[in-house]
């Protein structure tokens, strides 16, 4: 039988990147990288550069050259790099705890000058410190984390059916980094505890980027202000004879074009934005959360602290759609009243014309009238020449014989010139 081309790779893809499998206690550093600015892409060859020079610190294998993951010892550490549309994250895991809850110096897995030289900014960074629960209760648990998140911000919760208590601030410490902590219950296997800090990673990094949409929708507010506003008064002045029509088009056309320009410009961020969000939602749902000591949990600080932004976010999005709406449908109306208006004066103009037309004919039927006079005064002239002989003969004066020819030749005259028009005509 003969298999589809891409039949292994995408059951591939299914296990492309598998939840590292993690020893209590243990530290996991997390960093994630962007590009500058809003781009979306990221250069895959720089990204795999700067990772194999971190691996070729340690004497560490390469990964395929077009992977877009990849798992390995580095040193005294286990490294799980992974490429994204928009960002590159290391995961650094080390078997041990320092002496000091989330010391600065477990982000020194990562070299400073390595750092420097890395293909984009930090767009987060946390220290996650993953140690057994043993005979701590509520109590000794809620004291460690006193000791180590601000109150007012923390969320705490039992998760996985109770296998473990994981907290965080979600602030950035004096270092630099944001603070996880995990207790683990006894008896959780090594994968389960991987998929809960996999789990954390990913919350705080899709957080970060949804959190992107909301700084763009709320730097665009004033230029949303200042474009509606001059929209409305274009509209109002629709409705006034006093400015031409074909003056406030172009001025409307022209707003149009700048939200058509902004639309363009924020509907991918807007649009990762919503699914960045989906997938915040989705880390914390399942992660089966159960309220910790009376705090509020993970699900419960996204409701307070994430979903506003990210109803701005949306609120922006549809305000930016309707005034893009709103712009067309004026913009056609007032393109209407144009055509209309157009058509008036070509409708004008054509009776102009008629008149004009009707005029020439008058005319031109006064020329052919005069004509006939004329043409009749030369045929008169003429016969009455060929005729005086005749008239001397007969002894007739040639009055008498200009007087006898001349309604005959003005008749004949008269209807060769009626024949020729209705030949014409």
């Amino acid at each position: 039988m003969e298999d589809h081309p891409l039949r292994y790779e995408l059951a591939n893809e299914m296990h492309a990147r598998p939840f590292p499998a993690l020893d209590v206690p243990c530290t996991a550093v997390f960093l994630a990288l962007k590009r500058p600015g809003n781009a979306a892409g990221r250069d895959r060859a720089e990204d795999m550069a700067h990772l194999c020079a971190l691996l070729d610190r340690h004497g560490a294998p390469h990964p395929k050259p077009d992977a877009t993951h990849y798992f390995g010892p580095v040193g005294r550490h286990w490294i799980k790099w992974e490429s994204h549309t928009e960002v590159v994250t290391y995961t650094a895991f080390s078997g041990r705890l320092s002496p000091r809850a989330f010391d600065p110096s477990d982000f020194e897995v990562f070299p400073a000058d390595w750092l420097g030289a890395a293909p984009g900014q930090r767009i987060t960074s946390a220290l996650i410190r993953v140690e057994a629960r043993g005979d701590r209760d509520a109590a000794g648990i809620a004291k460690c984390m006193a000791d180590w998140f601000v109150p007012e911000s923390l969320a705490a919760s039992h998760v996985l059916d109770d296998a473990a208590v994981i907290a965080g601030d979600f602030r950035i410490d004096p270092a630099g980094h944001l603070r996880f902590a995990v207790f683990v219950s006894d008896g959780v296997g090594r994968r389960r505890v991987g998929r809960i800090v996999q789990r954390l990673c990913e919350i705080e990094t899709y957080k970060t980027l949804s959190l992107l949409g909301f700084a763009r929708a709320r730097a665009l507010s004033p230029e949303l202000a200042r474009t509606g506003a001059r929209l409305t008064d274009l509209v109002d002045d629709m409705g006034e004879k006093a400015r031409p029509a074909e003056e406030t088009l172009g001025q409307l056309l022209e707003v149009s074009g700048t939200l058509e320009q902004i639309a363009a410009q924020t509907s991918f961020r807007f649009s990762a934005t919503a699914a960045y969000e989906r997938l915040v939602h989705e880390r914390v749902e399942v992660m089966r959360e159960a309220r910790f000591a009376g705090r509020q949990t993970f699900a419960e600080f996204m409701l307070r602290r994430f979903d506003p932004a990210m109803r701005t976010v949306r609120a922006t999005e549809a305000r930016l759609q309707v005034m893009v709406a709103r712009a067309a449908r004026a913009a056609n109306l007032l393109r209407t009243r144009v055509d209309v208006e157009r058509s008036a004066q070509n409708q004008a103009l054509l009776e102009s014309m008629d008149r004009r037309s009707d005029l020439q004919l008058r005319l031109q039927r006064t020329v052919e009238g005069l004509s006939v006079v004329a043409i009749s005064y030369y045929a008169v002239s003429l016969a009455a020449y060929a005729l005086y002989p005749l008239a001397e003969a007969m002894g007739l004066p040639k009055g008498t014989i200009i007087a006898a020819i001349t309604l005959p030749v003005v008749g004949l005259v008269w209807w060769l010139i009626r024949r020729v028009q209705r030949k014409l005509h």
